[in-house]
């Protein structure tokens, strides 16, 4: 196992629409930053992220639903992100790109208004730490920089005590609900939402597990 993934590792190093940037590179403003369209992606389209991206699944599938749209998933585990460069590479996909970063930084990639929607699928829920959960106020406060006016974030998760950490939030913010449900697929919505799933969505519902799904902005006053 741990020969493959040095063999991985390489390969990573290969990819020209997997960034890997160093510390100091991030530190001293990464270079594609607000000029992803233009330096990576040679057009004018919508960037959508999709942070904790892990194997890239989501990222992927709604590359290949939404080829007039650009795709960037972020995860720090290079082992996860070589399976989705992988399959970038083996469909010759334009509209992919993948950063291999902590969440963290991700002011440091974007500019002011360059994301159109987030999505944050399966997030580690940081049981007893809400600070470090993904929809917490700090991490609101980074994406509505990167965020355009009309920009959207969406969010599913197999974590019932995420969800409603996440209504609260958006409760007490005024951050304007589009859409949420404590029960994905058996909820009605509309297909573009459950016909992508990743690797941990699909063994959650093997067992049963609900998904639970938000659809918010976020407050600009």
């Amino acid at each position: 196992m741990a020969k493959k993934k040095l063999i991985h590792f390489r390969e990573n190093l290969t990819f020209p629409h997997l960034f890997q940037p160093r510390y100091h590179e991030i530190e001293e403003d990464f270079r594609m930053s607000s000029c992803w369209g233009k330096d990576f992606f040679s057009n004018t389209n919508p960037i959508i992220l999709e942070l904790g991206c892990g194997k890239g699944e989501y990222t992927i599938g709604l590359a290949e639903k939404y080829p007039q749209k650009n795709f960037i998933g972020i995860d720090f585990k290079g082992a996860r992100l070589w399976r989705g460069a992988k399959t970038v590479q083996e469909k010759e996909m334009k509209n992919v790109a993948f950063i291999r970063t902590q969440v963290d930084h991700v002011n440091k990639f974007f500019g002011p208004g360059e994301i159109s929607e987030i999505w944050i699928t399966f997030p580690d829920p940081q049981p007893g730490k809400e600070r470090k959960r993904l929809t917490a106020p700090l991490f609101l406060d980074r994406y509505r920089i990167l965020l355009c006016p009309e920009g959207i974030l969406h969010l599913k998760t197999d974590d019932l005590d995420f969800y409603n950490y996440t209504l609260e939030i958006i409760g007490q913010y005024h951050h304007p609900l589009l859409y949420s449900t404590d029960d994905l697929y058996h909820s009605g919505c509309s297909e573009d939402i459950i016909s992508i799933r990743t690797f941990y969505e699909n063994m959650w519902l093997e067992i049963g597990k609900k998904i639970y799904y938000i659809k918010f902005k976020l407050n600009r006053t």
